[in-house]
């Protein structure tokens, strides 16, 4: 088997990246220097050049408050880049695997979400990657959609090195307390997508390590794992203030993964643990 990842420069195609070569499957990685993923010509000739049996499509626009001001090159990038893939793997009967996120929910509740559940982005963001499922799920019978949330992992920024970083530089720090979710090591999810795309069993997923917190929670079991004495202080969304709308409530269901056989993620804590034993190795 042959797969084509986009996005390798960073955190998810990254991992995907090693976890294909590490089993020994035949593996292609692009980023933008290699394939513009929002210019269909581009799209065509680099995935027929390679004739891959799948393509895991990790590239995305993800920074969130950027989008509200940036909505045309957002779209163009979570909207137009999976469509412009879709159309291809449709052309050559390829499977496709596209990432999504939490924020395609409202947030409303404290229910964990299903995936079959209705969408009602609140961002910019949210409205894009929604809209990147639709036209994956319009053009392809062959696809998975994977919906995570609160990505880290080595390679690239998120939210474990933010609050590592601002601990050398602050005595305290202000974490939000009223959004919930759960963690996931994109370590752990490129096992999952690589295990995945062997399979027939297309569909939309949701996949996360187990367990929820609150960002607070999270921002408090990253200082103390990674031995950081900081005071970390708990304040509203409203108090911190963002551009964008973020879900209150980002539960989601893993259930289907088991349902369909495959293994879900290690719980968040486990997950953490690993990765801050990676960033004390790099000191």
């Amino acid at each position: 088997m042959k797969i084509l990842v986009t996005g390798v420069n960073g955190q998810l195609g990254h991992d995907v990246m090693n976890e294909l070569e590490k089993r020994g499957i035949s593996a292609v990685g692009v980023d933008i220097q290699e394939m513009d993923i929002t210019d269909a010509d581009s799209v065509d000739s680099v995935i027929r050049e390679n004739a891959p049996d799948a393509v895991i499509h990790c590239a995305a626009y993800t920074a969130v408050d950027a989008a509200e001001e940036n909505e045309e090159l957002c779209r163009k990038v979570n909207v137009d880049g999976p469509r412009n893939i879709a159309s291809v793997c449709k052309a050559l009967d390829i499977r496709m695997v596209q990432i999504s996120t939490d924020y395609v929910f409202s947030g409303a509740g404290d229910h964990f979400w299903q995936p079959e559940d209705a969408c009602a982005p609140q961002s910019v963001y949210g409205w894009t990657k929604y809209e990147g499922e639709l036209a994956v799920r319009n053009i392809l019978d062959k696809y998975f959609i994977v919906r995570i949330a609160w990505a880290f992992g080595v390679n690239g920024k998120n939210f474990v090195r933010t609050m590592l970083k601002l601990a050398q530089n602050h005595d305290t720090i202000r974490v939000v307390n009223d959004q919930y979710g759960s963690p996931t090591y994109t370590y752990d999810l490129a096992r999952l997508l690589v295990d995945m795309v062997q399979t027939e069993k297309y569909g939309i997923y949701h996949a996360t390590n187990e367990g929820i917190c609150s960002w607070y929670e999270f921002a408090c079991a990253i200082f103390k794992e990674a031995d950081v004495s900081v005071n970390v202080i708990p304040v509203t969304t409203e108090e911190y203030g963002a551009k964008a709308k973020r879900p209150a409530n980002s539960r989601m269901n893993n259930d289907k993964l088991t349902e369909m056989g495959f293994e879900k993620l290690p719980c968040w804590q486990d997950a953490l643990a690993r990765y801050i034993e990676i960033l004390k190795k790099e000191g």
